[in-house]
């Protein structure tokens, strides 16, 4: 038989609140015993609260997906190559707003931004308003 774990042993391991844990039983997360009214885990349920915290911190799950992966866990490969596609997104988008942060930091000129030749090189403006 499976030790079990009471709740506040494994809230303080993984470094939760119990409301944490309570609120994933309520969404079918994970699943407690109960003996004399209180809440354990099994050795089970433990490795599922670290994947779902793993998931959530690490990985940039929300609870909605964790649960539509929990549900079907066959589909996991799939899941976390949509996650990983996605922070390759984001990780791109940030590496374009970090380069052009930094570029406009070459800047000389103090005082308003738009009036940096660098800045102004780089910005496209409707045909009238180049000609004037």
């Amino acid at each position: 038989m499976d030790s079990l774990t009471p709740v506040r042993e494994a809230a303080d391991h993984f470094g939760l609140a119990i409301s944490t844990l309570h609120y994933w039983e309520r969404r079918g997360l994970i699943t407690a015993r109960r003996r004399s009214g209180q809440r354990y885990y099994d050795d089970d349920q433990l490795y599922r609260i670290a994947l779902i915290k793993h998931w959530r911190r690490i990985g940039g799950l929300g609870l909605v997906r964790i649960t539509e992966l929990l549900a079907e866990q066959h589909r996991w490969r799939e899941v976390v190559t949509g996650q990983l596609a996605e922070i390759e997104r984001e990780r791109a988008r940030l590496d374009t707003a970090h380069d052009y942060l930094v570029e406009l930091l070459t800047c000389r000129r103090e005082g308003n931004l738009e009036d940096c030749p660098w800045f102004r090189d780089r910005v496209d403006l409707p045909a009238h308003a180049a000609a004037s």
